[in-house]
């Protein structure tokens, strides 16, 4: 399991970080999008990947994360899916009206010459 969600965040930001780095505006943003979202799956891995675990801490049983899934985790990614929606979406807002002034949609506002 532990593999499996490894390769999947390099995927993801190997991805975001080629997309960053493309002339378009829309592929950065995708590319910022990306980013977020493997960022946010390693915050979740940090916590345990315990299924079916409670948060709570329960008289007569260890506090340690063999019997416990973190609650801290699962509470800053919650966050930061509500707080890169609204990055995403003010993006997405400038880059409509950064297209309307300029006419193009690559981020140094010039085409590609032939």
């Amino acid at each position: 399991m532990e593999a499996v969600l490894a390769c999947v965040i390099g995927v993801l930001g190997g991805a975001g970080v080629w997309l960053v780095q493309r002339p378009r505006t829309f592929q950065v943003i995708m590319g910022l999008t990306l980013l977020s979202y493997a960022v946010n799956l390693f915050i979740f891995s940090v916590g345990s990947l315990a299924i079916d675990k409670p948060p709570v801490v329960r008289p007569g049983v260890p506090a340690d994360l063999e019997h416990y899934t973190d609650p801290m985790p699962q509470s800053l990614v919650l966050t930061a899916i509500v707080i890169s929606f609204a990055t995403t979406a003010l993006f997405l807002v400038v880059l409509l009206a950064t297209r309307g002034l300029s006419g193009t949609d690559h981020v140094d506002a010039k085409e590609d010459e032939p």
